[in-house]
């Protein structure tokens, strides 16, 4: 089993992503992360979808996925350089005794603090989504309160 990431340009029309999400849902994939917003062309959204599962059942989902009318394009990045990023704002429990090493940490990650409260601080980080899984895993350990994710939005390189 391996995780693709694939882009899919979508006119923007009602249940568009409901047609989108059922394709996947019927053949059995659980989509990890999914993002969805505007392009450039305000009549035309882009979709990013992280999912794992078997190539050849993929290669079918991609398949019937050109065939829906609202799909402009789609792009499977398996094997591609492409550029991707994820957003992530956690709250983390913070003491005086530990407030100064959450802060160090989200320097090194080039984090920024988001919000300060007395208790937790509220960090913001947007990086490749590894990156983001490093910093939570380093962070867990004080405490995390609350955390959200964009998942994964990505471009492919230019050639």
């Amino acid at each position: 089993m391996s995780t693709h990431t694939i882009s899919v340009l979508v006119e923007n029309r009602h249940g568009a992503l409901s047609r989108i999400a059922g394709l996947f849902s019927s053949r059995g994939y659980n989509i990890t992360s999914l993002n969805v917003a505007e392009t450039e062309d305000r009549s035309v959204s882009r979709m990013t979808i992280v999912v794992s599962g078997d190539e050849s059942i993929l290669e079918q989902v991609i398949k019937q996925l050109n065939r829906l009318i609202d799909i402009v394009k789609v792009v499977d990045f398996a094997g591609d350089r492409t550029i991707d990023r994820e957003l992530l704002l956690v709250r983390v429990d913070t003491s005086k005794s530990t407030r100064h090493e959450v802060i160090e940490l989200a320097d090194i990650f080039g984090a920024k603090i988001a919000g300060v409260s007395a208790r937790s601080l509220t960090i913001e980080l947007t990086n490749e989504s590894r990156m983001i899984d490093d910093f939570i895993d380093l962070i867990k350990p004080y405490g995390i309160k609350e955390l959200a994710r964009t998942g994964k939005i990505a471009m492919a390189r230019i050639k």
